[in-house]
């Protein structure tokens, strides 16, 4: 199949796919495997074609009365279009919650979405003209544009107002990009003081309720830029540009004064795309101050002017505002703080080469998106709360499929192994000392004398990579592998990219916009390292590091016009690719950088070489529910931190301390996986303590995998998150809004983590729920809505579980794909209605595709006090037919703790028929109906 876009040029320089796009016939296309054909559509210029005629038709008859006009089924493509403000204004529906807004100026053709799906049918709408608005109204929302304001607003199907663009706030200025002409777009919308924000991506600032905080989106190590928000007031937000975009930009500059630059002097040791080197950093002070006309909370943006930063050190009036640092940090960051009236003295710490600059502007009741490099204002916004939402933007940009299941288990990495006998040492330590792992990771430079990723193994370390692969698999250990998007130019690979100028130029970054560049690439990782069985794949630094497209230009135009699109580009190669090449295998990628519809692609992020320290510990849970709360659901950090404190974290026990609380977190993200700089990671160097805690961590992690698999479905199937910001299941909750460190992890699980040393007991709030709250570790029930301390010894953090919940608990296993004849244990949480469905499939190929699995729905009855296995949906090869279910009612006490409870209250043989159990008083069991079999309390 090929797939081509014409080359074309637009008179608002908004470069388009300026080459033509072409794959060979051979191969199969990843739009085609999840079912629906590529973006690289028509124009919008070329949609509006068509409906000229009835734009002015619809126009004349809504001068006098109002009238509606129902669409009909079948119109694809529809649009309506309003002449607005010296501009033309057209509003699509794509879902029955969700609508497109576009906006153009004279000479400005529209963006052609690379990220949006086109091949939807358009839902059914209905259009009513006023004499003093045009209102499009789906099944599930409206928007209404008043012709007097100039104001598009949105409404849900309760007729609600969610969300309204603020008059005068439509900008779209004329601007240049190295000499062509392009837009700066700019839209306001209206954001009331209740409202809580969340979203944009992966970012280091700590924030997890963005509302009125600027961030500048782009990409860069431990950044991830997406921009998207999800509202409190029940919309999701998508900004359709895929260059720099400035959220809630902070336009009050205030000038620094360079001062004395004899500041402190470190050395220290970073990984850079040339390997690891020496930093010599040496830091300036930087002063100025400010006016503020009333007291109030102020935003602040901190840009310190060089292409990565090393701190953030900003003192107001003496008092500290941010002090945050790493060996790398994203170039900008942002705050809030609360001032007086008056005038303020400012204070930047920086290191001498950079140019600070700081903006601040007050927080108002206003929301805000600005891109520079634009060809319109385009943005999507979708209607409704939690799953909805997610569910609505997969639709949009493409739906997740299923990760393989061992990638739910542990993934061991550090940086890294030098050799094909220390890999597999390590990997057998694992076994020896009964410790579960699925995944071991080499990290970079196994290349050694072939240069920078040449995508070889140098024999003089690894002679046998083809064996070492299958030595691994022999003891059910699976090999992931770095492979990078740069490649050394004087390698003999790089030498071949380069003869084909298939670089950026001015760079050692593959240009993967240039189809015949992403081919080539492809074919020398599938030739090179995929005929060794490896298992998994990480992109590293997928930004390109450092923004390196800024200023460059890219086969489809200028860097800046898709500054932000490149991590897209790069899964999006290798997923297509493992498809066609390893059919019978679920690929799993792991990528350092993300976009818009990158879920599409199996991709999974982590966070970037952060600190080893509680600060950036709490930074990681924002960033993550900041990045997750977008769409896009596998995220895991480097736990224990990238950059380590050297030989003292072995024994030291404040980073002891910090590691164990970082690893409990990370039993609760989507991934689980443990890395580290110059490091030897693995658990037993850490002391018998911590090994033994951590064993016992990963055992209920392991346990876990029914329902972290079960969930892992609800992602791909049903538009579900499995780590969740508060805001996804309590939007109506003040209290749970507020609260940052604390997060649902799928339905039924409340996670705290400790993030603080020294902790022994924590305040942790329940949010307001029918039947309460179980402590996990007690079995006591707690009610909602409240406040309660929870002690949090070494041994456990705060984990509290949702009344009307099914947790079904597997067997300790060694490692995730591990047969085993131990029944699962379900833990029944009463108290409220409850229902779940346990999901089962091959676990690491296709089959689930064409249909091939199955589900058991369980649903509890609160007032009937019955349990209900519904009869199995569905089938697979290999299905055990035959299930056993220890059953158990929680209550203090009892089905408590990450221990088998001993005495259950029944057994149920399950063969896929529907068995009921009545819970009489005193919670043992002695009725059922169905024709399944169960047992009295007890084995």
């Amino acid at each position: 199949m090929a797939i081509q876009a014409q080359a074309q040029t637009f008179a608002d320089g908004q470069p388009r796919l300026t080459r033509a796009l072409s794959q060979s016939a051979k191969r199969t296309h990843a739009y085609e495997t999840l079912g629906w054909p590529s973006p690289w559509r028509t124009s919008l210029c070329g949609l509006l074609k068509p409906f000229a005629i009835v734009f002015i038709i619809v126009l004349s008859l809504g001068r006098l009365v109002a009238k509606e006009e129902a669409a009909l089924p079948g119109h694809e493509g529809r649009s309506v279009v309003i002449a607005a403000d010296g501009g033309t204004l057209v509003l699509t529906p794509l879902l029955d919650n969700a609508i497109r807004v576009q906006f153009q100026r004279g000479g400005s053709a529209g963006l052609q979405s690379l990220v949006l799906r086109e091949d939807l049918p358009r839902p059914e709408y209905r259009v009513r003209h006023t004499d003093g608005s045009v209102s499009v109204i789906l099944k599930e929302m409206s928007a209404v544009y008043d012709k007097r304001t100039d104001v598009v607003s949105f409404y849900n199907s309760n007729g609600r107002n969610i969300l309204n663009e603020l008059e005068g706030a439509r900008k779209l200025t004329r601007s240049s990009l190295h000499g062509q002409p392009t837009w700066v777009a700019d839209q306001g919308f209206d954001s009331p003081p209740n409202e809580h924000l969340y979203g944009c991506g992966e970012f280091q600032d700590g924030y997890l309720n963005i509302r009125g905080l600027p961030r500048r989106l782009t990409q860069v190590n431990t950044q991830i830029a997406i921009p998207v928000v999800i509202s409190s007031r029940g919309f999701e937000l998508l900004w359709h540009n895929y260059g720099l975009t400035e959220f809630d930009p902070a336009d009050r500059q205030i000038a620094l004064r360079a001062g004395t630059n004899g500041g402190v002097r470190t050395a220290v040791d970073a990984t850079t795309t040339d390997g690891t080197h020496r930093l010599e950093l040496r830091s300036g002070a930087f002063a100025g101050d400010f006016q503020v006309g009333e007291a109030g909370r102020y935003a602040f943006f901190l840009d310190v002017g060089a292409k990565m930063a090393h701190r953030w050190q900003v003192e107001i009036d003496g008092r500290p505002a941010v002090d945050f640092s790493n060996i790398w940090l994203p170039p900008t960051t942002s705050w809030i703080s609360e001032l007086s009236a008056g005038r303020h003295q400012v204070r930047v710490v920086a290191d001498q080469g950079d140019a600070p600059a700081l903006s601040f502007r007050r927080v108002g009741d206003s929301t805000e998106f600005r891109s520079p490099v634009a060809a319109g204002i385009d943005y999507v916004v979708i209607a409704g709360e939690g799953d909805q939402l997610t569910s609505s933007y997969r639709r949009l940009t493409g739906e997740v499929p299923l990760p393989p299941i061992w990638a739910l288990g542990y993934i061991h990495s550090r940086e890294r192994y030098k050799s094909q006998a220390e890999l597999l040492e390590n990997a057998k330590g694992f076994r020896d000392r009964g410790i579960p792992l699925d995944v071991i990771v080499q990290d970079w430079q196994y290349w050694g004398r072939y240069g920078w990723n040449d995508m070889r193994f140098d024999e003089a370390q690894y002679p046998d990579p083809a064996a070492m692969v299958a030595k691994l698999h022999a003891e059910h250990v699976r090999l992931m592998v770095s492979v990078w998007s740069r490649i050394d130019p004087q390698s003999d690979l790089g030498r071949e990219f380069a003869a084909r100028k298939y670089f950026i130029p001015g760079t050692q970054w593959v240009d993967f916009f240039n189809p015949a560049a992403a081919s080539f690439y492809w074919g020398k990782v599938r030739d090179r390292l995929l005929r060794y069985g490896i298992d998994a794949w990480w992109f590293d630094a997928t930004e390109p590091e450092n923004d390196d497209l800024a200023g460059r230009m890219t086969h489809v135009g200028w860097g800046g016009t898709v500054r932000d699109l490149y991590p897209l580009f790069v899964t999006r190669t290798v997923y297509q690719g493992l498809r066609h090449d390893a059919p019978g295998r679920r690929p799993f990628i792991l990528t350092r950088s993300a976009f818009i519809g990158e879920q599409r692609y199996g991709a999974a992020v982590w966070s970037g070489d952060i600190g080893a320290n509680w600060a950036s510990l709490r930074r990681q849970i924002t960033a993550g529910l900041g990045y997750v709360v977008t769409g896009l659901p596998w995220w895991t950090t480097d736990t224990g931190g990238f950059f380590r404190p050297g030989e003292s974290q072995y024994t030291d026990p404040a980073y002891r301390e910090l590691f164990l609380r970082w690893f409990q977190y990370s039993v609760f993200t989507p991934l689980l996986r443990v890395h580290g700089y110059q490091s030897d990671t693995e658990l037993w160097r850490y002391g018998p303590y911590l090994e033994a805690q951590c064993r016992r961590w990963l055992a209920l992690r392991y346990k876990l995998l029914p329902y972290l698999y079960s969930e892992a479905a609800r992602v791909s199937f049903s538009g579900s998150t499995l780590m969740r910001p508060l805001v996804l299941d309590f939007p109506g909750d003040e209290k749970a809004l507020s609260q940052s460190f604390e997060y649902m992890f799928g339905p039924a699980l409340l996670v705290a983590p400790v993030t603080s040393p020294g902790i022994v007991e924590k305040k942790v709030y329940l949010p307001r729920s029918a039947g309460g709250w179980y402590d996990f570790w007690s079995g006591r029930r707690s009610r909602g809505g409240r406040e309660v301390l929870v002690q949090t010894p070494m041994e456990q953090i705060p984990l509290f579980v949702r009344a009307g919940s099914i947790l079904p608990l597997g067997p300790a296993l060694d490692y995730a794909t591990e047969s085993s004849a131990e029944p699962i244990e379900l833990r029944i949480y009463t108290g409220a209605d409850g229902a779940y469905s346990i999901y089962e499939d091959d676990g690491t190929d296709f089959g689930y595709e064409k249909g091939e699995r199955s589900s058991i729905p369980i649903r509890w009855d609160e007032a009937r006090q019955a349990l209900t296995f519904g009869a199995r949906e569905g089938c697979f090869p290999g299905m055990s037919r035959k299930q056993t279910f220890r059953v158990v009612w929680v209550s203090a006490d009892h089905g408590s703790g990450d221990l088998k409870t001993r005495d259950v209250d029944a057994v149920v043989t399950y063969d896929g028929s529907v068995v009921t159990l009545v819970r009489p008083n005193g919670g043992d069991p002695s009725s059922y109906e169905g024709t399944g079999a169960m047992e009295g309390a007890g084995e």
